[in-house]
């Protein structure tokens, strides 16, 4: 029977044991259809995102082959002696990798790739076609290594490198046509293509990161200045892996921060998450020491940081920064406050993340930190990282 859905007319029974079971939308009238809920992606837990987040990988990368001349003399009507006309085979694809800035992990980067084998060459001269290129997408600030040695560090978005060069095509018997030879019938094959084994690191790029010890307020204060939602729990190493996100601006600038693990005393040793996580702090341009304020002697947790990266590159502490005391909503953090300021010559912030008192200050001091590093970069004839 034909029924009145609302949005049109469809086809519904409206008797016999299928009356009961109605559908939720109709498959017979298209404006039915958005009925229906969308499923809503789940948010994955941290622990769930250590699968997802892979900032190493080992990539066998082979070019692809080259295709083999072609052997064939010119054929035609009262014409005998037409001579060789085989052509070149085409060259095999190259192996390209390309920043991308929609790409976060190198989880989706696979163990193996080939470039597309070249064609043979044809009759009357035809060259055989070329071999088509494989790209594959890594995140921008992925380090690409050999042998323990640099040779490529994709920075800026769309930047390529050739990881494995496609062989050439090989030469038809045309091209050894000589006076001696009137009639060639040798051909070469294609040559093999670059084969290397490539290790590659990810290094996150932002502009600002935020470092301190385990359950300093770190995700939480990450999470109060932009979007990004990092999971924020009342144990240690709740995060697991690097957060990004993007502190918005009026003046349409956009500035990059990086949520980075909780170091402990010895990681530059390997020690609790250990160096892995280390590597990230490298590509930030000013460092923001988060600290404990709750805690006694909070400059002591200043001390061991900047110990520990200085530990791990040689002047990586040096970089600018500002201290942001956090949990200055309790007591103790305000007795611990003007102690700090005693203590060390650097500029301290006190705040509190979970209520988010005296967030404008650190916002201001960032534009600032940032608006220099532009400067700088600009006055060495560099161009700054956009976000």
């Amino acid at each position: 029977m034909l029924l009145r859905c609302g949005l049109g007319l469809c086809w519904r029974p409206a008797w016999g044991p299928a009356a009961g079971r109605q559908r939720a939308f109709s498959t017979t009238h298209s404006a039915c259809s958005k009925n229906r809920r969308l499923r809503q992606k789940r948010a994955l837990s941290e622990k769930q995102l250590t699968r997802y987040f892979v900032d190493h990988r080992r990539v066998r990368v082979v070019g692809g082959r080259g295709g083999e001349g072609g052997q064939s003399f010119y054929s035609e009507p009262r014409k005998i002696f037409g001579g060789p006309d085989g052509g070149n085979g085409g060259d095999g694809g190259h192996v390209i990798l390309k920043a991308d800035q929609q790409i976060k992990s190198l989880s989706s980067v696979l163990s193996f790739y080939q470039g597309f084998h070249g064609e043979r060459g044809g009759s009357k001269n035809c060259y055989g076609a070329n071999g088509a290129c494989v790209y594959v997408k890594v995140p921008v600030g992925t380090l690409v290594k050999e042998d323990g040695v640099t040779v490529a560090d994709l920075t800026q978005h769309g930047e390529e490198y050739v990881a494995a060069y496609g062989g050439a095509g090989g030469k038809g018997n045309r091209f050894f046509l000589s006076n001696e030879k009137r009639a060639p019938t040798l051909f070469t094959p294609g040559e093999p293509g670059q084969e290397r084994v490539l290790h590659l690191e990810l290094k996150t790029t932002a502009h600002a990161g935020l470092v301190g010890f385990p359950n300093a307020g770190k995700s939480s204060l990450l999470r109060a200045l932009s979007n990004a939602k990092p999971a924020v729990a009342a144990y240690p190493f709740t995060t697991l892996n690097p957060h990004v996100g993007i502190v918005h601006y009026e003046d349409y600038e956009q500035v990059a921060v990086a949520d980075i693990p909780g170091l402990i005393r010895g990681a530059h040793q390997n020690r609790g998450l250990g160096i892995a996580f280390l590597r990230h702090i490298e590509r930030c341009c000013f460092l923001l020491y988060v600290v404990d304020l709750s805690v006694s002697q909070p400059w002591i947790q200043l001390q061991d940081l900047k110990y520990e990266l200085e530990q791990y590159k040689e002047g990586l502490s040096a970089r600018p920064c500002v201290v942001i005391g956090n949990k200055i909503d309790l007591a103790e953090s305000r007795i611990n406050l003007p102690l700090l300021k005693e203590k060390i010559d650097d500029r301290v912030i006190a705040l509190s993340a979970l209520t988010g008192d005296n967030l404008e200050e650190l916002l201001l001091h960032l534009k600032e930190l940032y608006d220099t590093y532009v400067k700088i970069e600009q006055s060495q004839g560099q161009s700054p990282v956009k976000w």
